[in-house]
């Protein structure tokens, strides 16, 4: 009763409770044996725990570097013949000699080493190049179908002609994707505000105005209050377009994520990786079909398991040889769709620049986002001008609101107050650049569809 009315328990049957619980729980854990020291047993266990490796693994990763030193210790057709030849006493023989005289014995030990350290690697080196073609693939398809990384080209080929107005330079139908990273060099008159800046700043506005008019579109078909939605739309700023429109903008590096992720590549080691699989696969395959096919004897079971992988191994080599094809053959095309047809293979250069120009844009768009947010400088005595201005308007409201009392009493009618002036914009960022780049006489990136 005292135990369901209070929750009372007798603390010597807890304990033995727990004791019972302790037992039970020491039963039911495994006891290994201990050899080793028990500070090196804990420390060799969270380090296992970090690297995450089977014991299959380590085995495997110790045999494959086991045989790659081996081979690289091979004897010389003349050393082979003089250990074949050597008939004295094996004793005779420093550890060296003694050593590869023992393996020179055995039926083709070298070219057994090297078919099975290929098999080792063939799993890995698969995947590895099967996944860098796949982020080529990828990053092909994001450059060229990016709506926004090709407006941003057409804006730096309109602001190069502005500039270049009159000029034999000007009236340039294209440019090299290597002027993207000489934006930055073209600096304004206050050696701060670079051709980039510049370039942004004239995108982000288009960008904005076309991210609203999609918030709008989609907007008329939610089932929210669109009402009040579109009312806010309409109402929006140049300075709020803008901010939108750097939103935009700012985002083309992570839309081109794997345009970075290709540049990271190497095109030579992919490119010597496809060759090395498929040359390991024609020696493995002509070793086990002339070679041990010739010399069976006790070695069939070794013959068999190589014979087997090199048939599947087959399947798998030639296709990746196709995939590098077509790979290879989409990235040139993809140079060719911006450097157009100049002959010559750049190999994944294409990326290496786009991935460089992005890095400057994200800076450039985090400068702009600073300057947008920074407060907007005030004048000295601004306090005091204030208030000499309020005193001032107070003084008008009075003398008007006389002046509309006498009329409201003689003519029974009430003149309004006259319109107050509008405050002037802030100063664009743009008006900072030089006065060639800043022109307006010329049209600017902005289309009739583009407007508010």
């Amino acid at each position: 009763m005292m135990e369901t009315l209070f929750g009372y328990s007798n603390p010597t049957m807890e304990k033995g409770k727990g004791g019972l619980k302790k037992e039970s729980a020491r039963a039911s854990s495994p006891q290994f044996v201990q050899v080793i020291d028990s500070k090196k047993a804990q420390n060799l266990s969270i380090l296992l725990k970090a690297l995450n490796v089977t014991l299959e693994e380590v085995s495997d990763a110790l045999l494959e570097e086991f045989l790659q030193t081996l081979l690289k210790m091979a004897p010389t057709q003349e050393e082979e013949l003089k250990l074949r030849l050597f008939s004295g006493n094996i004793a005779q023989l420093g550890p060296a000699d003694r050593f590869l005289k023992c393996l020179v014995e055995i039926p083709f030990a070298f070219k057994r080493m090297e078919a099975l350290l290929y098999m080792s690697s063939l799993k890995e080196d698969l995947t590895s190049t099967r996944d860098s073609f796949a982020i080529l693939e990828v990053a092909c398809k994001e450059l060229r179908s990016s709506r926004l990384f090709l407006k941003l080209l057409e804006a730096v080929l309109k602001t190069g002609n502005r500039m270049n107005d009159g000029t034999f330079r000007g009236g340039a139908l294209a440019f090299k994707l290597d002027t993207l990273l000489k934006l930055s060099d073209v600096k304004g008159v206050d050696g701060k505000i670079t051709l980039l800046h510049f370039v942004v700043q004239e995108i982000i506005r288009t960008e904005g105005i076309r991210a609203a008019r999609n918030m709008r579109e989609s907007a008329s078909f939610s089932s929210i209050k669109t009402d009040d939605l579109l009312e806010d739309i309409n109402q929006e700023s140049e300075e709020h377009y803008r901010e939108m429109g750097l939103q935009v903008v700012s985002r083309l590096s992570s839309d081109l994520e794997n345009v970075k992720k290709a540049a990271a590549l190497d095109a030579d080691s992919l490119t010597g990786t496809t060759a090395k699989l498929g040359h390991g696969l024609l020696k493995t395959r002509d070793f086990v079909k002339k070679e041990m096919a010739e010399n069976l004897e006790n070695d069939k079971g070794f013959y068999e398991t190589v014979k087997s992988f090199v048939e599947k191994a087959e399947v798998d080599v030639t296709a990746l040889l196709e995939e590098e094809k077509k790979i290879m053959a989409l990235v040139k095309s993809t140079g060719e769709h911006f450097h157009g047809s100049t002959g010559r293979d750049e190999g994944l250069r294409l990326f290496v620049i786009v991935r460089d120009f992005l890095i400057m844009l994200d800076r450039v768009c985090k400068e702009c986002k600073d300057l947008q947010k920074a407060p907007k400088p005030t004048p000295k005595n601004a306090g005091e001008t204030k208030n000499v201005k309020q005193e001032s308007e107070t003084k008008n409201v009075k003398k008007e609101s006389e002046k509309n009392n006498v009329k409201q009493d003689t003519a029974g009618t009430r003149v309004p107050p006259p319109p107050s002036k509008a405050r002037p914009p802030p100063p664009d960022i743009r008006q900072k650049l030089v006065p060639a780049v800043v022109d307006r006489r010329v049209d600017d990136f902005s289309s009739d569809e583009d407007s508010p």
